[in-house]
């Protein structure tokens, strides 16, 4: 499973490159704090697959990069997605090396 950092997603969203991030998180979890990505909880990331993109880079994130691990599996398995990468660490990897003042639990 392909893998980026998020001093990488911050380059790729600093230099405007053509790519989806989608956020497999809860919507009280999203609520709380998000990187701008579009919300496609984990449990219906199969059902809505149709709403990720094919045709250019997409980055999956979640709290830790668990659930986005998951997810990544599951569109790999299920539908044959080729252009997926996990977000390390997730959102706590971002507040961490990224943005101190997102709020994190």
């Amino acid at each position: 499973m392909k893998e980026i950092s998020v001093q990488e997603l911050k380059e790729m969203m600093d230099s405007h490159e053509d790519f989806q991030l989608i956020d497999v998180r809860e919507d009280f979890e999203y609520e709380m704090s998000n990187l701008g990505g579009k919300l496609i909880p984990l449990g219906g990331i199969l059902i809505e697959a149709d709403q990720v993109a094919k045709d250019k880079p997409v980055v999956v994130m979640c709290r830790s990069g668990r659930r986005s691990a998951a997810a990544i599996m599951q569109l790999e398995q299920q539908f044959g997605f080729t252009n997926l990468a996990n977000l390390q660490g997730g959102i706590l990897a971002w507040a961490e090396d990224i943005d101190p003042s997102i709020e994190v639990y």
